[in-house]
């Protein structure tokens, strides 16, 4: 990847999985972790293809490069965090309204991060939610 003045890093959450995405000029090579996506399992890979398919077909042609470093969480919060990360630096790098209307009508989750997290255990208790019934019988 070559270094250049237009370079858009972006983020995105998914669990505890965070990813950064740094999008520059280029000639559309796509990396995760310092891995080409094509070598992600099946389903992963489509996940990541999503906003990158949507973006030819409203675009017409890839003229940037993107590196996707993800930390933390699961395999599958990290494709989600990355493919976040993806959509936004695309948009910004792009700057086209009609790319971000396409994302939000295919599935808003491309855009905006779910913000659901694990609930915390509660004082005396093995379980987050209510505590357990107790019987004198």
């Amino acid at each position: 990847m070559k270094s250049d003045k237009s370079k858009i890093v972006h983020s995105g959450k998914r669990k505890t999985a965070v990813a950064r995405a740094v999008i520059i000029e280029g000639t559309g090579v796509i990396r995760l972790n310092k891995r080409d996506y094509q070598t992600l399992p099946f389903f992963d890979k489509l996940r990541i293809e999503e906003p990158i398919r949507i973006a030819k077909e409203i675009l017409g042609s890839i003229n940037f490069d993107v590196l996707i470093t993800v930390h933390g969480g699961g395999q599958k919060g990290q494709i989600e965090a990355a493919r976040i990360a993806l959509s936004r630096a695309i948009i910004d790098f792009t700057k086209s309204k009609e790319l971000k209307e396409a994302y939000l009508t295919y599935d808003r989750g491309l855009l905006v991060a779910d913000v659901r997290r694990k609930e915390a255990y509660k004082p005396g208790d093995s379980k987050a939610r209510s505590r357990r019934q107790k019987s004198y019988r």
